[in-house]
């Protein structure tokens, strides 16, 4: 606890009315809490690593386009920054993202051509409100917010893997069939249409783990069921991969970050023997046509918003585009590939124009700003100092300088970001593989997904469920499963106190 000639000190210094001795004091007060934590650290930790003095630029994890959290939380703001008169293309990209899509033909050009087998009828449909997607807590229903990665063994240079021969990269769960539409009260006379591919259930698993001082955590992992597999069986060499839908604040801030600052924390041989060795994943984009560093994503297998927002309207909504003009059929599914597009005279369902629109508005969904200081000044520290200690900082790089850039989005450039991401994949151990290749990256190895924002998920959407599959429940669950490279953290992490584990939580649910 803060002795009462420090509070005095902190009390003067704000009586005084002057920012920058305030400032000057906390700094002072945060040298001095980290200090002392790493002092009673027991002798011969050499894992005790004092975090850096902390900065009042923490309190704005997306710098100036960081968005307030009053009067409640919103991953769906647009940046802070963006000038009054260029939010009237936010809110038109928003509203693309936004409302569904439709069967073709129809009496509108310019929403249709939905499918014709698809996962959600719109963007926002599975990242709701801009945050995580939901998962069904029990195998009663099927996943919608949520997909199912597909491929079979071996190498694919435009896809990073090789495509399911009948279904594809992805399985989509719904179509504008009649059948698929009313499969609970099925009409009485059959249309020839396209069905969806295959309805996927979860059948929850558990296994119990125990931190060092005896209090054990059941834990979940997903094990997957398809019903209905409409055009055939899979391959008998199929790798399957559930996904959970991420919240998408931030992704034009990520966009910026420039690559040399992400090539400089690669260490792919582990030349430091720390036993990390994050790694660049080297992707096909579909826009530039070229091979690049991938940094969206799961697995790092997008390098551009662009080819990301363009794969998901394809793949999810089933809308063709400039970047993917094809449908979402294969060429083992005809009463997919026979149906009725809503494809423009270029041959797209949505033009370039309307595709920068949302790609636009993706950039500048914003982030909420930190609420580190409603820990308390103590607390704030000693959850700080314990994250760098256990060494989540190792992967979680705190902060970058964003690039500067021009046009519409200038106004995301040249700022100081907190996302606790370093972008790179990182073999995170057997347990959480999906052992699905994806580019360069192993069946093992996962991107460090960003941080900032993560404590709102329940507040935004009422998803709170983290990882890549959606398994973990909280952030504590999230780090036990953590192995391979950060087996050393979540083997530190169970060693501590409950106290110290619940320091450590509220500093992270704050970022």
């Amino acid at each position: 606890m803060l002795s009462a000639s420090v509070k005095l000190v902190v009390a003067f210094a704000a009586g005084r009315g002057d920012p920058g001795l305030l400032h000057f004091v906390r700094l002072l007060l945060s040298l001095v809490a980290s200090f002392c934590l790493v002092a009673c650290q027991p002798k011969g930790d050499s894992n005790a690593l004092a975090a850096p003095p902390f900065s009042v630029a923490e309190l704005k994890p997306g710098g100036n386009a960081s968005v307030s959290t009053r009067p409640f939380a919103s991953l769906m703001l647009p940046s802070a920054n963006l000038s009054q008169s260029a939010r009237s293309r936010f809110h038109a990209g928003k509203a693309l993202a936004h409302q569904p899509w439709v069967k073709a033909p129809t009496v509108t050009n310019a929403r249709d051509g939905l499918g014709p087998i698809f996962n959600a009828r719109t963007c926002l449909a599975c990242h709701i409100n801009g945050g995580r997607g939901d998962l069904p807590a029990d195998a009663s229903r099927p996943i919608f917010a949520a997909l199912v990665r597909l491929s079979i063994p071996g190498v694919q240079r435009e896809y990073g893997a090789v495509p399911e021969p009948t279904y594809g990269l992805q399985l989509q769960g719904q179509s504008i069939s009649i059948q698929h539409q009313f499969r609970h009260h099925p009409p009485a006379a059959k249309v020839r249409e396209a069905a969806p591919e295959s309805y996927t259930y979860i059948d929850w698993q558990a296994r119990t783990v125990a931190y060092a001082d005896g209090e054990t955590v059941t834990l979940r992992f997903p094990t997957l069921r398809f019903e209905e597999l409409n055009y055939g069986p899979m391959s008998e060499r199929v790798l399957t991969s559930l996904r959970a839908a991420p919240a998408i604040a931030g992704l034009g801030l990520i966009e910026l970050v420039a690559q040399s600052d992400i090539d400089i924390l690669a260490d792919p041989e582990d030349s430091n023997g720390d036993g990390i060795s994050g790694r660049v994943n080297l992707v096909w984009d579909a826009h530039q046509k070229k091979v690049l560093p991938g940094r969206f994503g799961w697995k790092a297998n997008r390098a551009s918003l662009m080819t990301t927002v363009a794969a998901a309207f394809q793949q999810d909504v089933g809308i063709s585009n400039p970047v993917f003009p094809s449908q979402p059929c294969t060429e083992l599914q005809p009463d997919c590939t026979g149906m009725i597009n809503g494809n423009n005279s270029e041959g797209f369902e949505i033009d370039q124009e309307l595709l920068d629109l949302v790609v636009d508005f993706t950039r500048n969904l914003a982030v909420p700003e930190a609420r580190l200081l409603q820990l308390g000044e103590e607390r704030l520290q000693q959850g700080r100092q314990l994250f760098y200690q256990v060494g989540c900082a190792d992967c979680h790089t705190p902060s970058f300088q964003t690039q500067s850039t021009t046009g519409y989005n200038s106004h995301l450039g040249g700022q100081i970001i907190w996302p606790y991401t370093d972008l790179l994949l990182h073999d995170l151990g057997p347990e959480l593989a999906d052992n699905r290749p994806d580019y360069h990256a192993s069946g093992s190895e996962w991107r460090t997904p960003p941080l900032w924002a993560i404590g709102l998920s329940n507040q935004v959407n009422g998803n709170a469920v983290y990882l890549h599959d959606g398994r973990a429940q909280s952030v504590a669950e999230a780090i036990l499963w953590h192995g391979g490279e950060a087996a050393s953290s979540q083997k530190q992490f169970r060693h501590l106190v409950k106290s110290q584990r619940q320091l450590l939580i509220e500093f992270v649910e704050s970022l």
